[in-house]
């Protein structure tokens, strides 16, 4: 870590607290309330949540302000995972003794909707002394302060590299609390820090040759389905911000069960559907099967294979001789559908804080 970088920057903040004590004492006092909103759900309060309690608790996160009907996203969140395992999991993973490197990985695997912004955030706020929240913002600035290996994907933050960026963060707010005049320094604390001082980047992210090498070794080691199921998820956002009705893991077709499908009206004519499939694993021969079965239902106007560019050249060759899936079949770079997303998700954060629509409308 740039240890000169980070003390330039606490001076610069510590000027700010003393120039602008109103600015810096107005965020002390947001992050007090939401410790102590969040931390006012016992275990046992968690297990007695209403649907109610449940929209009230997500909206006030950081990381649902890209949707403007919250409501919504939370409904998205119960229906997916029953709110009787919702409320029970959610319990475990916030209150839980047991070592956050497996509690992080196991939630992950049996949640639907909750990404690494959601999980951290929530953890963040209950305990604000032990975790981090973790997002863009988060790393660009561990960027800028020189960190390595930091994951720039959702499905290569796993527990044990949350830990490990955790136990960084506590070092930045040891520099910070002994290098400005705020007292009781806690992870959150350091978030404000690193949201208001460290948002500078200094390069622009390309993807790698390493990147595909790291998603071929996830595939091969089949690492609790991370990757396959955040392209699904976030195809499913991406066509929700796009104004598509969207649904995972569902039949479209006899015999054809398909990962995302993006789906839309045109007035009293019938539906447009589109269909996605992500190949991190499996035959090859059966995701072609699958994507040509879909074609039986006349809505499905076009289909789309995504996956790494080796396995998206597999792909090509494989459907070169069926020419009815060949005309219809369309090829996304997994890396682009995560970068798409990243984007769309600041565009709509940044038109949902100007408050257009009233919430609830």
């Amino acid at each position: 870590m740039n240890e000169t970088r980070l003390k330039e920057h606490i001076k610069k903040y510590n000027e700010k607290v003393n120039s602008s004590p109103e600015i810096v004492n107005e965020d002390l006092l947001e992050q007090d309330q939401r410790i102590k909103y969040y931390h006012s759900w016992t275990k046992d309060k968690i297990l007695e949540m209403t649907r109610e309690d449940l929209y009230k608790f997500f909206s006030k996160l950081w990381a649902m302000v890209i949707w403007g009907n919250k409501k919504y996203a939370v409904d998205k969140i119960i229906d997916g995972n029953g709110i009787d395992k919702l409320k029970s999991r959610m319990a475990e993973f916030l209150w839980s003794e047991r070592d956050i490197e497996k509690r992080w990985d196991k939630f992950r695997k049996d949640m639907k909707g909750f990404g690494p912004a959601i999980m951290s955030e929530l953890l963040c706020h209950f305990h604000p002394d032990k975790y981090i929240i973790w997002n863009s913002k988060t790393l660009t600035g561990l960027n800028y302060l020189g960190l390595d290996d930091l994951p720039k994907y959702n499905y290569q933050l796993d527990g044990k590299k949350y830990k490990e960026i955790c136990q960084i963060e506590q070092k930045i707010a040891e520099f910070l609390e002994r290098g400005s005049e705020l007292k009781d320094v806690n992870l959150l604390t350091v978030n404000y820090f690193i949201w208001d001082e460290l948002q500078i980047k200094t390069a622009v992210e390309t993807d790698t040759p390493e990147d595909d090498e790291e998603l071929a070794k996830i595939t091969e080691e089949d690492k609790r389905g991370f990757v396959h199921d955040e392209i699904k998820e976030k195809l499913a956002e991406i066509g929700e911000w796009l104004g598509f009705k969207t649904y995972t893991e569902t039949r479209v077709a006899s015999g054809s069960v398909v990962d995302t499908v993006w789906e839309s009206t045109v007035g009293n004519m019938g539906r447009i559907i589109y269909v996605f499939e992500v190949q991190t694993k499996g035959s090859i021969d059966s995701l072609s099967m699958n994507l040509l079965k879909s074609l039986n239902n006349p809505a499905v106007q076009g289909v789309i294979a995504v996956s790494d560019p080796k396995q998206l050249e597999k792909i090509k060759k494989n459907v070169a001789d069926i020419s009815t899936l060949e005309n219809k079949l369309k090829f996304w770079n997994y890396t682009e559908v995560l970068d798409n997303h990243e984007r769309l998700a600041r565009v709509n954060e940044s038109i949902n804080k100007l408050g257009l629509v009233p919430e609830g409308f």
